[in-house]
């Protein structure tokens, strides 16, 4: 979504006790509530935002269903070198899986790994609670010094977390030579967070990519899609993951080979509900991007949602 130096110690303690009890402190001022998920990893609800940073099927299973499998990452591992861009780290449950996953496959893989959180009180209650454990010892080990230290670099890992307004800390990686493999596009949910899924954040997104990267968010909503296609991004559907919805994989090249979206799908892009959010400076309000959003589908010569639900229902 940094620990003091008592979580690198390789036992606990009381001093780390009173360090977690601090956390859990800056974690209740921010309203998570830790929810514990059907395959045993734990995600936090944030009343602020009214939803779990994960579904409620599995949070350990989104992070490999959604993110870690849709972008190719298994497959990509076999390279001496790879790259993600973690947008919205929340727990680390996406680089996690990511990591588990390449060091399996290839346990000398070079992986850079650079992550967009707001706020770094999460993962610090994440490591600080062991909600990491379903990871190897070597993936708990690196992003535990990570969390606390901001950046890490070992022979197989270059890492940091840039903290801040993603919107903000993005812009110097989209107009340097930084260049993903991955990317992991995982925000609070359009309605609640719409500043993260806008044409001009996305077009942000769209210069870290590798001409033949993948990029992979849980959302499956016609505006996020919209927004994508907008930026300059193909599309596809992935798989559902403990749920019937499937999410989106993307990609630039228009050879990628994407899994295609269904019919339903494709006519939902063609209905107001596809009308993206926009953010012309990068700098507006949640409220003033809705707003804006809303009168353009106010104004929109589209079909109406409603109409398309409707038509799909009875079929």
């Amino acid at each position: 979504m940094t620990t003091d130096e008592c979580f690198s110690a390789s036992h606990w303690g009381d001093t780390v006790t009173v360090s977690i009890a601090e956390f859990m402190s800056d974690i209740q001022a921010q309203h998570l509530t830790p929810r514990l998920t059907a395959d045993g990893s734990y995600t936090f609800f944030s009343s602020e935002f009214g939803e779990c940073f994960h579904s409620h099927h599995g949070a350990e299973q989104e992070a490999r269903g959604k993110f870690v499998l849709p972008t190719g990452l298994p497959e990509r591992a076999q390279q001496d070198d790879l790259t993600i861009l973690d947008i919205c780290y929340g727990l680390g449950y996406n680089s996690a899986a990511a990591l588990d996953c390449i060091w399996q496959v290839n346990p000398d893989c070079r992986v850079t790994l650079v992550a967009l959180e707001t706020d770094g009180a999460v993962s610090e209650v994440a490591i600080a609670n062991n909600y990491l454990h379903h990871w190897s010892q070597k993936v708990q080990h690196d992003l535990s010094t990570l969390c606390t230290e901001r950046q890490l670099r070992t022979p197989t890992l270059n890492a940091q977390i840039l903290i801040g307004d993603a919107r903000q800390t993005i812009q110097p990686l989209a107009q340097g030579d930084f260049m993903a493999d991955a990317i992991f596009l995982d925000p609070f949910s359009p309605p609640h967070c719409p500043q993260l899924w806008t044409v001009e954040f996305l077009n942000q997104v769209r210069h870290c990519l590798q001409s033949d990267g993948r990029l992979a968010t849980y959302s499956c909503s016609a505006a996020v899609r919209s927004a994508l296609i907008t930026a300059g991004f193909q599309i596809g559907a992935s798989a559902p993951v403990g749920r019937r919805t499937p999410g989106t994989v993307a990609a630039l090249s228009c050879t990628a080979a994407l899994p295609a979206l269904s019919v339903q799908e494709l006519e939902h892009l063609q209905t107001r509900a596809a009308i993206p959010y926009r953010d012309p400076e990068l700098k507006d309000t949640m409220s003033l991007i809705h707003e804006r959003r809303r009168q353009a589908q106010q104004h929109s010569a589209l079909e109406p949602t409603r109409q398309w639900k409707n038509r799909w229902m009875s079929v």
